[in-house]
Parts: C-alpha cells; structure tokens; sequence
C-alpha cells in the first residue's frame, strides 16, 4: 500500500514533522503486516497548524479539526466506531492552549484515542509567537523582550488529568519514536505522547536537545509517583536532562459514555433518527 500521498509538502526543510510524518506510516504499516490491521481503520485527525498538513500528506482516512478540537473531533469519531483505530495530532500551541480543556477532559475521561502533541514550542505556522511551553526568556514575534512567564509541563499536567499511557519522544530518535507511538496507538485507553521537535525557522533547539535528552532505562511504568518525579527533572525552561519514553502506563476504565458502534444497527440508527429529527 502507498502511505504517502502525491500532495506537495510545504513544510520548511529540517522541520521535525517529517520525521512524525514517516514513524506513523511505519507504524501504520507495521500493525498492518503484523497485527492484522486494516489500513481503513487507521483515521488520522489533525487541528490547525504546521502539524496539520500531516493530514494531507499521510494516505489515511482523516479530518481536518479547527483549532484547538481535535481531541474532541477524535473522540466523537471513536464513539461513533470504536473499532477504529484514532489518531489525533496537534500542535503545542493548538493542544495545550486553544485546547486545553478539551485535553484534561480526554484524559480524565480515558477516551480510546492516542494524542500526539507535535511540541515545536512555538506557533511556527503563524511566525513564531510563543506557546505554553516556550521557555522563559524566548523572544518571539509576539514578545520581543522576552516571554516572562513559566512554561508548563504537559507530562505533569497528562499525570494529573489520569491519563493512562503518558510518553514523550524526540524526533531525532527515530527509532525510539517510532517504538513509542507504536505502544501508543497499541494502548487501549487515553494515550499521550509528547514529541519534542524543532521549529527549524524559528526555533532550532537542535543543539539543546541532542544535549540533553536521555532515554528512560529501568523505570517502573506502573508506578505513579516514579512518573511524577522523572516529569519534574526538566521544566521546559533549564538545562536540566531531559527523559525520553514511557513514563506511566496502566489500565483503566475507558470512556463512560456508551459508544454507538456497540448498538445494534437498528438501535443505532433509531438514534441518529432522534439526533436529526431534535435540530428540524
């Protein structure tokens, strides 16, 4: 199967969704050859943003989200058809600003969706504004002098808010990412994963990084508290280490709702009957 579609790719050259843009197709085609998967039951749902154009370029069902949806857009989705396998991709500043609420609720909510924050830290589509994770002092298009506040740390918020499967990778550690999003997407519940990437026009952190990440070796994924501690080691603004992989993996009940697709057909559509004839 072709994964790649012939769309033209804009992004500027360096930019780490590339690499997020083939680890997925890898592992898209993995679960195919391997897990018995069905390439139409892979949706990809993308919000507004660089990240966005994933959705254009990888040859999967998706949608387009506004800014700062796509998580309740994939979760409406997976209710509708829990045997998909739902994808949602956002950026830092579409996820954790314009966003979210919408992902604490998912969280908390355990909805069977995997999150994939494209963390340039940075709006990049928009020429370089700061976002909740640009580190204090980053001077932008919007803060000329310096952003004065504190970023915020998603692992630790993604911990909080009960995520059951909280990860963060590197998109210069393509292999590891690839073994990450694919426990991910494998993971029955919420799953989160963090990709650290750069803005290669306004916000090269190449350096930075290669510096200071390390992947986690001998870490308890069943333990909480374990997770909390490696989360704080780095606070998105020093030079402290910074922990690549899984950081708390556990099971949990999923979604409360009941979701449609487990409705025999003649239910099913008795309810969509009563959604539509409620708006004449």
């Amino acid at each position: 199967m072709k994964w790649i579609t012939g769309a033209q790719n804009t992004w500027c050259p360096g930019c780490g969704n590339f690499a997020v843009q083939h680890a997925l197709k890898d592992v898209f085609a993995d679960l195919v050859a391997e897990e018995e998967r069905r390439a139409e039951e892979f949706v990809l749902v993308a919000g507004i943003g660089c990240h966005a154009k994933i959705a254009d370029y990888l040859a999967v069902n998706s949608f387009y989200a506004i800014h700062g949806r796509t998580l309740p857009v994939a979760t409406g989705i997976t209710l509708a058809n829990p045997e998909l396998t739902v994808v949602a991709c956002a950026g830092d500043g579409d996820a954790y600003a314009e966003g979210l609420g919408h992902f604490v609720f998912a969280a908390k909510r355990n909805t069977d969706i995997t999150a994939i924050i494209h963390d340039n830290r940075v709006y990049g589509l928009t020429t370089g504004q700061y976002t909740p994770t640009s580190y204090t002092g980053f001077r932008g298009r919007s803060t000329p002098s310096g952003v004065k506040e504190r970023p915020f740390n998603p692992i630790e918020l993604a911990l909080a808010s009960g995520a059951t499967f909280v990860a963060r990778a590197y998109t210069r550690r393509l292999d590891h990412l690839r073994e990450v999003l694919r426990r991910a997407i494998l993971h029955r519940g919420f799953s989160f994963v963090e990709v650290l990437q750069i803005c290669a026009t306004y916000n090269n952190l190449t350096a930075a990084y290669n510096d200071q990440v390390y992947e986690l070796d001998g870490h308890d994924t069943s333990d909480l508290n374990a997770a909390r501690e490696r989360a704080r080691e780095w606070d998105y603004s020093d030079g402290a280490p910074i922990a690549l992989g899984v950081f708390y993996e556990t099971e949990r009940e999923r979604e409360a709702w009941p979701p449609m697709g487990r409705l025999p057909d003649h239910q099913r559509r008795e309810v969509v009957r009563g959604v539509l004839e409620g708006r004449r």
